[in-house]
């Protein structure tokens, strides 16, 4: 028996399957046909699958039923069976759309099949048996879907979240049956229409509504969820409340069924919030699980080779291992898309035949459009699909490597660290993990392309024969080109990577040091290094852009290209050329233009991430610290807390020069130990070996307990101050403000309006350098360690305030510990229980203070020196008793005044209603990128003019290509066959194809040319704007913030956003050409495109909104991961030596996820609107194909079908790329507004008034005239200094006192208009100084400032950075300040390294360089801010006597926290809390009674009262 009499009969008898004999295989066969295709067994199934479905639910009931008599006895017993079939809360219930669908749905099928059951029973022209199936058939439908409606509404009344299972089931096996159905229902419509007649109504109602029906059950089946949304005290079922409803929600992904997964539909709650309102960072759910970077670190770090492995591309290997299996899953998704991507092609000969009248079957049209449209919505759903899984598989990579690189961080030795440089490490992470993860959307496409290219020509073969030889030359040809020209531009790539490193270092140093910079009026220096790092890049950044430019030229031109020569040698070799055969060969060419253009861009990529891989190889093989360098025992025995045995040390890892040798000492426990030496004699050096820091090379070290350390230069994290000083710990309110109270902070707190909720700027850059100091001592104090290392704490701090802390807290909270004291305060030795003098990294002497006085040498050096200059001190001793008593009162009063004006004014809140935040939210604009912006870009290099000429090349040179194709089908219609000639043909062709490509090369050359030109002046102005800023900006916004916009936003300007809005122009001008050749011949198109075009833009709307704000989102999240990198690497020792590094990972991770989660949802967002636009675009083709076959021939003629098919194939990819890449641009915009915000920041005042010069010699005597000057730092805080007026004469050394804080260093900011004054005059030798340019006043100044700052680069460079003085100089000022010998033993001389932050110098060397400076600069005025801090006693009296003799007939005007150092000045200025207390000459001061007179009795009694 046939499959057509299956299909038709309407026997219920298997006779006919029984009687066909043959062998048992055939036997089984038959029987499965008559199951499976015979309309009465069908029907007998899928009833037998509804009487099973209501047997169960009517059990069900049953059962409840039974139970509740049978319980009624027993009602408060809790029984299984008295909890509802569906779970029953008393709660406010809602329905969604999803729930009104399914009910809908269900009655409609239940309506149906009552009627079809009443026409079955009442129709009088059928068989009888066949008459009773049908009726009964029909009659369980309508009872099924009844009693599935009822169970519906119930699920609402019961709040049911899931549908019952076995409903679930049953739609599932309904679904199939129903394909059944659905299939043979077709066959009979379309190919048995005179046989199956009789059953046309059912067969009609099967295929256009219960199969249909049938498919959304069963979507509603895998979903599972009701939609019923339940809101009150709902139970662990509420994963479907929408995903955001609070903070810690999850991603709708971790929860999505396999359809949502599939068509991006956990994207949708989302997508609507960020539709109706601006999304903000607590909208956007945080990432699944299996997604988080803890997770991802850990698996990382499971897989890391052991060291017994050698592995040589460690990097590379653990990636490999980790993510294999995506990478498999990502790979087949790309196969499967290759396998569908040809079905387009090779319909269009079929389409051109069946128009042409050549068809095989009435119906053939319809099943080419239906394969066509299958194969189309494969190929969507699977590109996009592998898009977002590599998306993600990049993300999982980014995750893993920055938590890695991180760690890593932590763990770095010191010399490790100081080769590969902050800047550097920071790049690793923001620039080198960031192209890894990129470079996994290109991975597959460089072993996709050669198949594509194979698989492309196989089937040219099949339509052109041997003429595809041509072809296949053409393209190797053409892949050859672009190879060459992508190894070029990785070169270029490369040396733009390596001057964009170089820029970046710089330009972190510059922000670093701004203040320095600003006072030296060194701007112009930093503006010039920085551009001419830039103009180097720029270079780079030209050939690589236009040869961008030359690659795109030749992919444009491919498909013209190769279809003349396939043409011409096809009508060589006499194969015919129909209409069919070119627009195959055609459509062919535009598929295989994506793989060429595709396969150099992952060449490029790849070789980047090889690059980068090797940058991280060599990062994370970098020497770690060694832990057993210090023997470390907690909790130990024995009286002894630090023991050093022959202990040699180096900084360097391969066992370099020992920075300290020859070790050999203990202390005992609980013993204070000082550490003594003259600059640069590894006092440092030494604790940093006690806290294990650097390379032992020899000896034994054992530290017994756990350790605590204060560095010299100190670190303050970006945060309250309350959390600087729990650092991670808990709070505990008794020990906290013991802490606060023993390190003299709690008038500070007192002071600042938001208390210890004050926040600190980055670097600590709002406190004073004594604020910070204690800061510092106060989260040591707090950690409460067994062993304190206390690196010259009290260099920043005032007399009074030292005394103070060394005794409460070093001889007070401290008592009971262990402290080693490195100091210059030689009052403080005679109160320790060992000194150890160093000289040269070696201890020369130790002992108690009397013995090794008598002993000599060094120590006796060191005191000699210190009560030299405490001689001048000793006048006040013949002073009255009762100036003493009227004296103290300055005690009480300055410390009420505390520390701190100076803090309290730099912390002011930003707005009056009261914030503590100092560090504003960063900026971010809302909405979308506003026109301005897009005309500001396109206009900013050639004006309108530019824009106007690329728009008529583009729209010229898409003409020319429609021209040809025109030509194309003209040639090849079938009324031209006649007159037909090849060379005519092939000519006119050719000449199109070459105009083409001439336009589209002048295209491309303008867009690059216009593209640098703006990045350029884009950079100037950032650079003059950032430069021209005044120093409140620079403390109030993070350096990380401005180093995002000159590099990733930079970046995104000079490369992306060019080369993006050429193609978007492109897209958008081809997809005009796709839809007009469409709609010129498939007309009736016309009335569809209008409405999905404005679905598209809506689409486009709905969806950008979102996207718009996930990727500004994205870039304020990413700068806290770079900046707190950068901080946990510069206070790495500090985090080591508390051994904090878990929770500083653990904040890293938390900040990575918060980064993640907006890159995660934003490639969801972009995937979502991909699927949607390509599924819209096949769609328009495939309802043009159909018109093409529905319309008569004499309308539509084959040649039009071929040429519409071979433009419309594209229209998908073309219409999602169109759209995706001008949301792409419109999201780059964003770093367009984002420079431009920074070009327009308040600038400080002119640097030059050329109407206004000062003398060449100016300022000739330095006298220095103060009237009632007023300071405030910002125009609502307090006034600073209130009302100071004073003279001094030229010539005079004035000494600057005052309790921390009071308002020192304001009056030297002030005086070089770092802040300029709110009230009063400064005139200096009769000019006042606010009618000056700032480099005309500051570049007349010389100045020390408090922090020694050195540059990264040479001796010469740091001593001279303006290169205005020649050699000789150099070294009578190196000379003169005592740094020649220094110099000369280094083998580089002048040109030795500095490293960054002058990290190879001590304190005290970097100190002397910046007096250097200050010699070489020979100023008539010299401002020195506690300059002399950082050094020892004998070092301040030499470099006192250098200035009292190189600076005789200068003024002088010096903050100074020792009181020796304004005891020889002509004149001590008191400030307290901002005004000018006193002004005399010392001894007149003493004399009577004064503050100044009771800070110098403070001072010497400061020994004694020890």
């Amino acid at each position: 028996m046939s499959s057509s009499s299956w299909i038709t009969t309407l026997s219920c008898s298997a006779s006919a399957a029984e009687s066909s004999g043959g062998s048992v295989s055939t036997a089984a066969i038959q029987w499965l046909r008559f199951i499976l295709l015979s309309p009465c067994p069908q029907r007998a199934l899928l009833t037998s699958v509804n009487i099973l479905f209501l047997a169960t639910m009517f059990a069900f009931a049953i059962k409840k039923l039974f139970s509740r008599f049978t319980n009624s006895n027993r009602r408060h017993s809790v029984s299984e069976i008295n909890t509802p079939l569906i779970s029953n809360t008393r709660v406010l219930v809602r329905t969604n759309l999803w729930f009104k669908v399914t009910l809908i749905v269900t009655v409609i099928l239940s309506v149906f099949s009552t009627v079809l059951c009443i026409l079955a029973f009442v129709k009088t022209d059928s068989e009888s048996p066949w008459k009773t199936v049908d009726g009964v058939y029909w009659l369980f439908q309508a009872i099924t879907h009844t009693v599935i409606a009822v169970l519906i509404v119930h699920e609402k009344r019961f709040k049911a979240l899931l549908h019952p299972l076995t409903l679930r089931i049953f739609w599932t096996v309904d679904f199939v049956v129903l394909a059944l159905f659905f299939g043979t229902g077709l066959a009979r419509l379309i190919s048995f229409q005179e046989t199956g007649s009789h059953l046309r109504l059912d067969d009609v109602v099967s295929v256009v509504v219960a199969f249909p029906l049938s498919v959304f059950l069963l979507v509603a089946a895998v979903k599972g969820s009701t939609g019923v949304r339940v809101s009150g005290d709902f139970d662990s079922d509420t994963k479907y409340e929408q995903p955001h409803s609070d903070k810690s929600n999850v991603t709708g992904y971790a929860s999505a069924s396999i359809v949502s997964v599939a068509f991006w539909n956990w994207m949708n709650p989302l997508l609507r919030k960020g539709h109706t309102s601006p999304l903000k960072i607590e909208d956007v759910p945080s990432l699944s699980p299996e997604h988080k970077a803890e997770r991802m670190s850990e698996l990382f770090r499971k897989n890391w080779p052991k060291p017994e492995e050698k592995s040589k591309h460690p990097v590379a290997r653990t990636l490999v291992i980790c993510f294999w299996r995506q990478l498999l899953f990502t790979a087949s998704l790309a196969v499967a898309r290759l396998c569908v991507m040809y079905v387009g092609p090779t319909l269009i000969q079929r389409f051109v035949s069946f128009t042409a009248g050549d068809r095989s079957s009435p119906y053939e049209g319809y099943y080419l459009v239906m394969i066509l449209l299958v194969a189309k919505f494969i190929e969507v759903l699977s590109s996009h699909q592998f898009n977002f899984q590599t998306q993600k598989l990049g993300m999982l990579i980014r995750s893993s490597l920055v938590t890695s690189l991180y760690k890593k961080g932590l763990r770095l030795s010191g010399s490790a660290r100081q080769d590969h440089g902050v800047g550097q490490i920071v790049n690793y992470m923001a620039v080198d993990a960031q192209q890894l993860s990129d470079m996994m959307l290109q991975l597959h496409f460089l072993w996709l392309m050669p198949l594509q290219i194979v698989v492309g020509l196989v089937i040219l073969y099949q339509f052109l024969g041997t003429a595809t030889i041509a072809s296949f030359f053409g393209l190797v040809l053409i892949v050859l080109f672009v190879l060459i020209r992508t190894k070029k531009n990785n070169s270029y790539q490369f040396q733009i990577m390596k001057n964009r490193d170089s820029r970046m270092k710089a330009t972190n140093e510059m922000l670093s040091y701004m203040r320095v910079i600003k006072f030296q009026a060194w701007e112009e220096h930093f503006n010039a290094r920085i551009q001419s790092f830039r103009e180097t890049e720029y270079k780079w950044l030209s050939k690589f852009m236009y040869s961008v430019a030359a690659n795109i030229v030749v992919l444009w031109s491919t498909p013209p290209f190769i279809a003349t020569i396939t043409f011409g040698s096809a009508l060589l070799l006499g194969f015919p050329l129909t209409v069919g055969t070119v627009f195959t060969t055609t459509s062919l060419l535009k598929i295989l233009q994506e793989p060429i253009r595709t396969f150099p861009q992952s060449m490029i990529s790849l070789s980047q991430a090889i690059i980068s891989l090797e940058r991280l190889d060599k990062f994370m093989t970098s020497k770690e610290l060694v832990d057993k360098s210090v023997e470390r025992v907690e909790g130990c025995e024995g009286g002894i807390a630090v023991e050093v045995k022959n202990g040699s040390f180096s900084w360097d890892d391969e066992s370099g020069e020992a920075a300290v040798k020859n070790l050999n000492f203990e202390i005992k426990k609980g013993e204070l130990a000082a550490v003594v030496g003259t600059v640069g004699s590894g006092k440092s050096s030494l604790l940093a070996a006690i806290l294990g820091e650097m390379n032992k090379l020899s000896g034994k070290m054992r530290v017994c307990g756990s350790t605590a350390y204060v560095a010299q230069t100190s670190w303050i994290q970006n945060g309250t101050i309350q959390e600087n000083i729990l650092f991670g710990m808990p709070m505990n309110k008794v020990k906290y403000e013991d802490a606060v109270k023993v390190c003299c902070l709690e008038k500070d707190l007192e002071m600042m309006e938001f208390g210890d909720q004050t926040e600190i700027g980055e670097r600590g850059i709002n406190m004073s350098g004594g604020q910070k100091q204690r800061i510092q001592l106060a989260r040591a104090v707090y950690q409460d360690c067994d062993i304190y290392l206390l690196d010259d704490v009290f260099s920043a701090v005032d007399a009074h305030t030292g005394s103070e802390i060394f005794k409460e807290c070093v001889r007070g909270a401290l008592r009971d510990k262990t402290i080693v004291l490195v100091t210059h305060q030689v009052d403080f030795l005679h109160n320790v229980d060992q000194i150890l003098v160093m000289r040269e990294g070696s201890i020369v002497q130790s002992g108690k203070y009397d013995t090794l006085l008598d002993s000599g040498l060094d120590f006796k050096a060191l005191v000699s020196a210190h009560e030299a200059s405490m001689e001048l001190v000793d006048v006040e001793t013949t002073t009255e008793d009762k100036t003493l008593v009227k004296q103290g009162s300055f005690k009480q009063g300055g410390e009420e005044n505390g520390e701190s004006n100076y803090s309290k004014e730099r912390s002011e809140p930003n707005n009056s209603k009261g914030d503590s935040k100092l560090v504003k939210e960063e900026e971010r604009e809302k909405g979308k990128v506003s026109f301005a912006v897009y005309k500001m870009y396109c206009t900013e290099s050639f004006g309108w003019t530019g824009v106007a000429a690329f728009l008529f090349f583009s729209i010229i040179w898409q003409g020319t290509l429609m021209s040809a194709d025109y030509w194309l089908a003209y040639e090849t219609s079938e009324k031209r066959a006649s007159s037909f000639r090849p060379s005519r043909f092939i000519g006119v062709y050719g000449v199109l194809a070459g105009v083409a490509l001439v336009l589209v090369l002048v295209r491309s050359v303008l867009a690059a040319v216009m593209g640098l030109k703006t990045s350029q002046i884009f950079f100037k102005q950032i650079l003059r704007s950032i430069l021209h800023a005044p120093m409140s900006f620079f403390d109030t916004t993070p350096s990380g913030r401005i180093l995002t916009r000159a590099s990733s936003d930079q970046t995104n300007v000079d490369i992306l956003i060019p080369f993006f809005t050429s193609m978007t122009v492109a897209m958008f001008i081809t997809l005009l050409s796709i839809l007009i050749i469409t709609c010129q011949y498939a007309w009736p198109t016309v009335i569809l495109v209008i409405p999905l075009g404005w679905l598209n833009f809506w689409c486009r709307g709905y969806f950008l909104s979102t996207s718009r704000e996930l990727t500004r989102l994205d870039s304020i999240t990413k700068a806290p991961v770079i900046h707190h990198f950068s901080e946990s690497i510069t206070g790495v020792m500090t985090i080591r030596c508390f051994r904090k590094q878990e929770s500083f990972c653990q904040e890293n991770v938390n900040r990575v996820n918060a980064n993640l989660r907006m890159d995660f949802h934003n490639n969801g967002a972009n995937e979502w609107l991909g699927f949607r636009l390509e599924l819209i675009g096949s769609f328009i083709l495939c309802v043009s194909a159909m018109f093409m076959i529905v319309l008569p021939s004499s309308i539509i003629k084959p040649e039009n079908v071929g040429l519409v098919l071979s433009y419309g194939l594209s229209l998908n990819a073309v219409l999602y790329f169109a759209v995706y890449i001008s949301c792409f641009l419109e999201n780059k915009m964003v770093s367009v507004e984002r420079i431009k915000q920074f070009t327009v920041i308040p600038s400080e005042a002119e640097w030059r008034k050329n109407d206004f010069l000062p003398p060449l010699n100016w300022p000739t005597h330095g006298n220095v005239e103060l009237k009632n000057l007023q300071v405030r730092y910002r125009p609502d805080t307090p006034l600073v200094l209130k009302g100071i007026t004073l003279s001094i004469k030229g010539g005079d050394k004035i000494g600057v006192v005052g309790r921390t804080g009071g308002g020192k260093s304001t009056l030297i900011q002030v005086l070089f208009r770092l802040v300029e004054p709110s009230g009063g005059k400064i005139i200096i030798d009769s000019i006042d100084i606010s009618a000056l340019g700032l480099h005309d006043l500051r570049s007349r100044f010389g100045i020390i400032p408090q922090e020694p700052v050195l540059f990264e680069g040479t001796v010469r460079s740091n001593i001279d950075p303006t290169g205005l003085y020649s050699d000789d100089q150099i070294w009578k000022s190196l000379e003169r300040c005592q740094l020649k010998d220094v110099v000369t033993a280094k083998p580089g001389k002048l040109d030795s390294a500095v490293v960054d932050n002058g990290d190879n110098w001590s304190v005290g060397q970097r100190q002397l360089l910046c007096l250097g400076r200050v010699m070489l600069k020979k100023s008539r005025l010299l401002f020195m801010d506690e300059a002399t801090a950082s050094v020892d006693s004998h070092t301040d009296g030499v470099i006192q006597k250098i200035i009292r003799e190189d600076f005789a007939a200068c003024t002088i005007i010096s903050i100074a926290h020792r009181i020796p150092t304004v005891m020889d000045c002509d004149k001590v200025l008191v400030i307290d809390a901002g005004k000018a207390k006193e002004f005399d000459k010392p001894l007149h001061l003493l004399e009577r009674p004064s503050l100044f007179g009771a800070l110098v009795q403070e001072y010497a009694n400061r020994s004694s009262e020890l």
